[in-house]
Formats: structure tokens, sequence, C-alpha cells
């Protein structure tokens, strides 16, 4: 089966290096893109853009079926890693700084920073729903040394308030690391390590795990009974379409994920699910591709 593009960052910004990148809960593409900003190594061997001087201003590009919109964030002292939109047209970053505790920053529509909070560290997602809810997901490397990112899935209002973290039911293990995140309204779906439960949060409280047929997802999509998991299993390009009872996630069929064009899908960055559907980019920020349930469950 293959990916559909989603949305591509226009040749005009080629010159500019893109911080960070999302497609945010309405299925906007967003880039963040620094006019004056390096390519540096990372410990993980790939290459990621860092501002030459902070503060700096950036230029956040929105791309909505094709139709684009600029908006101008001043005075950034982030070393920006992680976006997301958030209703009323404002911006949620997080990121590594001079900004001491204060890792994530509100932005407004007219590109000013209103106010900023503590996230904690080894944010793996972040992720904001159309219910003012703000969903961040953490690594082991957090998760044993922060107090806030302890929990290993937290959730914030869309102001930064601290609201709930998760907390396993008895004789259930914690959160090592979040592998794969699905957010949509009022709700948020993730695998985690070391054993890999189905693990679904809703605001109202309500807390369910499910044993899950697939180990180590890096990515889902999922809507109603229906569940597809990306990966896993020793096996990066595979779909497991799976339908969820009251206690676990049933394997349904599999499939094998490709470019659009037919070529094998090798190398992808953190996948983002959003709902029914699961957004992904190779190693380079400025095309995204999108599969999910329809695209399965058609075939």
């Amino acid at each position: 089966m293959a990916l559909r593009p989603h949305a591509l960052l226009p040749r005009q910004y080629d010159h500019q290096k893109v911080l960070a990148t999302t497609v945010d809960a309405w299925g906007r593409a967003l880039w963040l893109i620094c006019p004056d900003a390096d390519l540096r190594p990372t410990s993980y061997g790939r290459q990621s853009a860092r501002p030459r001087t902070i503060p700096y201003d950036a230029l956040l590009v929105v791309s909505h079926g094709g139709v684009l919109h600029e908006h101008l964030l001043r005075d950034m002292n982030l070393r920006v890693t992680h976006l997301d939109a958030l209703p009323n047209g404002r911006f949620v970053l997080h990121g590594h700084g001079p900004a001491g505790d204060q890792n994530a920053q509100i932005y407004s529509m007219d590109g000013r920073r209103r106010h900023g909070f503590a996230m904690g560290d080894a944010v793996e997602y972040l992720m904001a729903d159309r219910r003012h809810h703000i969903w961040s997901a953490y690594s082991d490397e957090g998760v044993y040394s922060h107090p806030i990112s302890a929990a290993g899935l937290v959730r914030w209002d869309s102001g930064g308030r601290h609201e709930w973290g998760y907390k396993p039911p008895a004789g259930t293990e914690y959160i090592d690391t979040v592998y794969a995140l699905n957010v949509d309204d009022d709700v948020a779906w993730a695998s985690y390590y070391p054993t890999f439960p189905l693990l679904e949060a809703r605001t109202g409280g309500e807390i369910r795990l499910r044993k899950s047929p697939v180990v180590a997802p890096r990515g889902m999509a999922v809507h109603g009974e229906q569940i597809v998991m990306l990966g896993g299993c020793r096996q990066p390009d595979r779909l497991h379409h799976c339908r969820t009872t009251a206690h676990e996630a049933l394997l349904v069929e599999e499939a094998r994920l490709t470019l659009p064009n037919g070529s094998p899908l090798k190398r992808y960055i953190r996948p983002v699910g959003r709902g029914r559907h699961l957004y992904l980019r190779d190693t380079t920020p400025r095309q995204w591709y999108v599969t999910g349930i329809e695209d399965l469950t058609s075939l």
C-alpha cells in the first residue's frame, strides 16, 4: 500500500533551514524556518538546524490544502525541537536554550511570546488537540531524571497548566519510553516500552490498557474500534490493522507500506498520529505523506 503526498514546503524556502515541523490537529503542515541557522550533527548521526544567535526571529509557514500562511515569531530564545498549533491561532513550542526551566512557550497570532512553562526533559512527542489540551510524551532519559517527565505521558491545558500525569494501574509497568502516540479530541493513545500495551487515556479520567500484538510500533492511526500500527516486530514498513475489544487489539490483516511511487519505505522520522490519519516523512523535513484507517480498510 502506498503513502499519499500530503504537504510539500515550496521551493521559495529552499535557502532557509527548518528547525521543526509537524502536522497539526486540523491537518495543516507546519514548518518553523530560521533564516540564519546552521546544520549541525546530532548524537544519532543525523543533522539538525540550529540558530546561529539567540534571540532570533523565525518564520512559521502553515500549509492547508496548498494554501500558505506565514507567521513571524519574534525574539525566540529556544532552540526549538517540537511545535504544534493551538486553538485561537496560538502556537506551543518546546526546545532548549537559555530560557531555563521554561522550555515550553506559548506564542500568539501576533508572533509574540505570551508566557512559558516547564515541560520536563527528553520530550519524544508534543501534540495538541482541538479541545485546548496539550499532550507530551517522554523517553527514558527524562522519565528517570526529571519529576515532570517521570509520568511518561502528561496532559496540559492550552495555557501550559499541568492537568494530568499517567499512573499505571496496579501490577502494570510504568512508562519507560513512549514509542508511538496518537492524539485526537479528548483522547490519547500510546504504546510504550517495556511491555508495549495499547494505552487509551481520555480527558474525562478514563484509562484503559489493552494487550497488543505489535511490539515497538512507531506510529498509529485510530478510529472507533479500528487501529493501524506502523512498524514494530522488526518490520519498519509493516502496517498492522487491528480491531480493539475491551481487553486487547486483535490482528485483522497486514500490509507493506511504500512511498507513493512504490519504492520501499526504508527510513522515516517520528510519525504523527492524528485520529484516523498517520502522517510521516523521510529524512527531509520538507515533504509530508499520509496514510490511515480508510486506506487499509479499502484494500
